[in-house]
């Protein structure tokens, strides 16, 4: 006979909102329907409380059936963290780690919490077998590491929990492996009910034209970092975090090492608190930097990706995504981690600085995650392109950038209107570059004293420029890189020239 549910004393029992209790009910329906041999997806944003409704689930279906359950994680992180909330429901339970070789005593739990990949060797190489098992349930389920496991638990009911039920390998979609999805609330709803904090979004736009797509259908860690450590990007980053999010405890989020360092330099140069964190740095050093995070009001934190699960610290009030992605469930899953709320924290901030607001709609927004569920492949297909994204960027002067042209009055060119002017006329398309040209030069000119402070105030404007030349190679029709940048620097010198030009001609 299994071991009897532990009692659980009133003072112990956690409270259940709601939307966690409907969500129960439903998830219990199906396990009347279909007791086994039947796999549930559950979706819930980050922040919903996805371990405190399953950990629920375990102790009801224990208590109800006298099965075992295993749940099963993919970071050691989230075993301890499971474990004490399964604990805290009153479920006393086992983790299998890799210091467990075998279960002799498995009649004393009625529960097993194990990292994918150490159950899997275990169970592959036949040293331990796990009795009466009735439900597995998978945490953080859109990964696909726990597909393996599924031939060892196919007599049960399998129960996977996900923010975002969109597989992480788009070739191996959830539909194949889960007979139905449920739905939770939405962010926007849990926003409202006063269990999620408000977002507050600043978007700048970066071009992302550089970037290489890799086999995971994501940018290459070696394209972002290319893009991601130039001093354009460096300073535009410094100046989103001093404008939106100074003095707030802040995330940065990097797709690459070296980028996350440049980042720490350039902030700690600038005289900010600023740590960096990725998955080199030692269990101590890991633990070192996130108790100084917690205890750090205006810390700011850089890393690469390794904060996105297993992490926790409501105190957090922004977030800066440093880079772009394609993954959906990244994206979730960074501004997730500023979207705790407290009583001194109703809102949050996201800095993009990758367009992703533009390429997956507003954080807060509603996602038919059915239609996604079943048809992944028409999502993929359907999200908006990098090209499309900047074709919408309309550039307009910093305020800083601004003050250093104050004695002129036109500093802007609508490069689509002269180039409908040459076509009207029968005039070169160049000659709308070199009007933008002589419209630079004398912004410069006007704003200096001498030559030499002209060309330096040129440089302040390569982003203009990039910006202009982009707009004219979307009118001709000949957008490649490589010609936008022979573009570009033709027109600096060009503007270098002209500059000369007008001060001699004073």
């Amino acid at each position: 006979m299994g071991l009897q549910p532990k009692r659980v004393d009133k003072k112990e029992q956690k409270v259940l909102y709601d939307y966690q209790k409907r969500d129960i009910d439903k998830i219990f329906n199906r396990l009347k329907e279909f007791s086994q041999k039947y796999n549930l997806l559950y979706q819930l944003p980050t922040g919903g409380g996805k371990t405190v409704i399953f950990s629920e689930i375990v102790r009801r279906y224990i208590e109800s059936t006298r099965k075992k359950v295993v749940v099963l994680t993919h970071r050691i992180e989230l075993c301890g963290q499971t474990s004490k909330m399964l604990t805290e429901f009153g479920v006393k339970n086992k983790i299998i780690n890799s210091s467990v070789k075998e279960l002799d005593d498995q009649n004393e739990y009625m529960c097993f919490v194990a990292m994918v990949e150490t159950l899997n060797n275990r169970l592959n190489e036949d040293h331990l077998e796990l009795y009466n098992v009735g439900m597995v349930i998978i945490d953080e389920a859109h990964y696909n590491s726990f597909r393996k496991l599924f031939k060892f638990f196919s007599n049960c009911f399998i129960l996977g929990v996900t923010a975002t039920p969109l597989s992480s390998n788009m070739k191996l979609p959830m539909k194949d492996n889960y007979n139905e999805l449920i739905v939770g609330d939405t962010i926007g709803s849990l926003i409202n009910s006063g269990f999620l904090a408000k977002p507050v979004i600043y978007t700048y736009d970066v071009g992302l034209g550089s970037l290489k797509i890799g086999m995971n259908g994501d940018y290459t860690v070696k394209s972002s970092e290319d893009l991601y450590t130039n001093m354009l990007m460096q300073d535009k980053l410094l100046h989103a975090y001093e404008e939106r999010s100074k003095g707030k405890k802040t995330l940065i989020f990097n797709n690459g090492i070296n980028t996350s360092i440049y980042v720490y330099e350039t902030f700690k140069k600038a005289g900010y608190p600023i740590r960096h964190l990725d998955n080199t740095n030692s269990k101590q050093e890991r633990e070192d930097i996130l108790v100084w995070f917690k205890n750090t009001s205006d810390a700011i934190l850089t890393s690469v990706s390794i904060l996105t699960t297993g992490f926790d610290e409501p105190t957090v009030e922004s977030i800066i995504l440093n880079r772009a992605t394609k993954s959906l469930t990244l994206y979730f899953q960074m501004i997730g981690r500023g979207s705790r709320i407290l009583p001194t924290k109703p809102e949050f901030s996201i800095i993009d600085l990758g367009n992703n607001t533009a390429r997956f709609g507003l954080w807060n927004s509603d996602v038919d995650w059915q239609s996604i569920f079943r048809s992944p492949d028409f999502y993929y297909d359907n999200l908006v392109g990098d090209e499309e994204i900047e074709r919408n960027f309309r550039y307009v002067l910093p305020e800083e950038l601004r003050k250093e042209f104050l004695k002129s009055e036109d500093i802007e060119f609508d490069i689509e209107a002269e180039y409908a002017k040459t076509k009207r006329y029968g005039h070169r398309s160049l000659t709308v570059l070199e009007k933008s040209i002589e419209q630079h030069a004398i912004m410069c000119v006007q704003n200096s004293e001498d030559v030499f402070d002209a060309r330096i105030l040129s440089k302040l404007l390569d982003q203009d420029i990039e910006y202009r030349v982009r707009r004219y190679s979307y009118c001709i029709s000949k957008s490649t890189k490589n010609y936008r940048d022979w573009l570009e620097e033709d027109y600096k010198r060009k503007l270098r020239s002209k500059i000369n030009q007008l001060f001699m001609d004073d």
